[in-house]
């Protein structure tokens, strides 16, 4: 139905022109030609499977057993002759040895001489721990009073007294300094003049704090005004504090810092 409607509609009536599309000619690069030539020139000889122009191994080549192992160099027939020319030469049969060599030496009282002439050889020092007991010798073993023959036996050695005269000097230079750190943080007495003359003082300071303090306004609607207010009520509980301490106790001590 809707086929049809479309062929009876008006605008099919009316002839149509037929449109011819313009097509424009396709664009060429003008470096075209050299970059083709330079693209053949790297790429054209790797376009195979592996390096151009590479003979294919022959099937006859291939790996045998132990071909791939080092191999030591050939022998030559010379090197096991020029050893066996070192070795001495077997005697012939009708080589005889030198005989009728004999010597003049009397051994027997040669011997004998050296035995009467010689130092007797003093036998080691040992001792024995216990019957059938271990040997050792009796030099390394502690028992030969060897050492009271020195000239310095029984003195004391010149390093001992030196650490000692150190470690005493030592203790005596800590000592110095653990009083004189004690005398500068001795507690000192303030005497009734010095108490009076201090009391006085608080006191005027806490008059001058508490006029200023009595000068202020009566309305405080600022923030300096009421931290202004609020330093002056500090200072003032302060003094007082410090005053009733000082007319509390009647001998006061002051720490040297």
């Amino acid at each position: 139905m809707t086929a049809l409607c479309a062929q009876e509609s008006i605008y099919n009536l009316l002839p149509r022109v037929e449109e011819k599309s313009v097509k424009f000619p396709r664009y060429i690069s003008t470096f075209r030609p050299s970059v083709k030539l330079e693209i053949q020139e790297k790429k054209a000889p790797w376009k195979t499977m592996g390096p151009a122009k590479t003979e294919v191994p022959s099937p006859k080549n291939f790996l045998q057993k132990h071909s791939k192992e080092p191999k030591l160099p050939e022998r030559k027939r010379d090197e096991g002759r020029k050893k066996i020319l070192t070795v001495p030469s077997v005697p012939h049969v009708t080589d005889h040895p030198l005989m009728g060599i004999q010597s003049k030496k009397n051994f027997i009282n040669t011997n004998a001489t050296a035995v009467i002439m010689g130092v007797a050889k003093k036998p080691q020092p040992i001792c024995v721990d216990r019957k059938q007991g271990d040997k050792y010798f009796l030099e390394t073993s502690g028992l030969v009073p060897k050492y009271i023959n020195k000239k310095d036996y029984g003195l004391t050695p010149k390093y001992v007294i030196k650490r000692k005269e150190e470690v005493k000097r030592a203790q005596e230079e800590y000592d110095a300094y653990v009083k004189e750190t004690l005398r500068q943080k001795a507690m000192k007495r303030l005497s009734d003049e010095e108490r009076e003359s201090l009391l006085q003082g608080l006191k005027k300071n806490w008059e001058e704090v508490h006029h200023e303090f009595q000068g202020l306004s009566v309305e405080i609607d600022t923030l300096p005004k009421k931290f202004h207010k609020e330093r002056l009520e500090a200072q003032m509980k302060q003094l007082e504090h410090d005053i009733n301490i000082i007319e509390k106790h009647k001998i006061i001590y002051i720490a040297n810092k």
